[in-house]
């Protein structure tokens, strides 16, 4: 083995070794990248036969943890959730000291700042990842990782992260990669409610979801400068500024969604939460701003 410059090992070809914990669909995925790569793998799996696939394409399955962690000091975990990374490492947590933790189980930012914590006190450095990517994408130009924590560990496991997709490293706090994990999810299933309220809304009348898709896509594109106009308002405070549509106008016929909903005999159960934060932000004195002042509500 030789040297990095920054530290981290390499193998005899130049490429960064690294174990592996999880193979999940997700965890499958990053060790098949890494060894397309070229990179050394030691993979672990509770179930041992789900490491079958990756040891036919030159992975090295370690029979316990223990091992694992001993194989390489580069670890990445990739777990259902955090308790499950506890259940994984803490009886085997002795061997952690020394290694670069790398968690890329999806998880809460508090979750994240704990397991820092504890990895620091077991000797280890530790970066939280947040994966913006199904495992098809993996490897692919289309998927990126948020990252934050050690910059340590990003410096010498740089070569192996780039495998996976775009790298952003968002800082020190280890809470920060779920946290902007979680914000884009949260605009993401923002997105797909309305989605599937509006299929189910024209399905009742017959109408099918793949002859109404393209007027739909077109119309969430057309809406798209909402995301810019609104994170001006927000960072200025001002949700009077360049209002299209005030909140007042928006609370007042919100209600045809629903009741539309009632008569072709389906749930408008998706959107009945904006309802209330539209009127209750108007009759609190604010009906000539934007729709996203309700989110001085979400504040509190």
């Amino acid at each position: 083995m030789r040297e990095r410059r920054h530290g981290g090992p390499m193998s005899e070809h130049g490429k960064t070794p690294v174990t592996v914990l999880g193979l999940g669909a997700m965890g499958t995925a990053l060790v098949e990248a890494l060894l397309a790569a070229g990179h050394p793998v030691t993979a672990w799996n509770r179930t041992a036969s789900r490491a079958e696939g990756v040891a036919a394409k030159g992975a090295t399955v370690a029979s316990t943890v223990t091992e694992a962690l001993a194989a390489n000091e580069i670890v990445i975990a990739c777990l259902l959730d955090y308790d499950s990374v506890h259940e994984v490492l803490d009886p085997a947590a002795a061997g952690l000291a020394g290694r670069q933790l790398i968690n890329l189980t999806n998880g809460t930012p508090g979750q994240a700042r704990e397991m820092g914590a504890w990895a620091e006190e077991l000797g280890a450095d530790y970066l939280d990842g947040g994966i913006m990517a199904v495992p098809p994408m993996i490897g692919t130009p289309a998927a990126f990782i948020f990252y934050s924590g050690s910059g340590g560990v990003l410096g010498r496991a740089r070569m192996a992260l780039d495998t996976f997709g775009g790298v952003n490293y968002l800082g020190a706090d280890p809470g920060l990669a779920p946290l902007y994990d979680l914000a884009l999810l949260s605009g993401m299933y923002g997105n797909f409610i309305g989605v599937i309220q509006a299929y189910t809304l024209v399905g009742s009348a017959g109408v099918k979801a793949s002859e109404f898709a393209p007027l739909l896509r077109g119309w969430m594109e057309a809406m798209n400068g909402f995301l810019d106009r609104s994170a001006e308002q927000i960072d200025s405070g001002d949700y009077t500024n360049d209002v299209v549509s005030n909140i007042a106008m928006q609370a007042a016929a919100f209600p045809n969604l629903a009741k539309a909903a009632a008569e072709q005999g389906v749930s408008a159960e998706l959107l009945a939460p904006l309802q209330s934060l539209m009127d209750r932000r108007v009759a609190a004195g604010h009906g000539a701003e934007d729709l996203v002042g309700v989110i001085e509500i979400l504040k509190k």
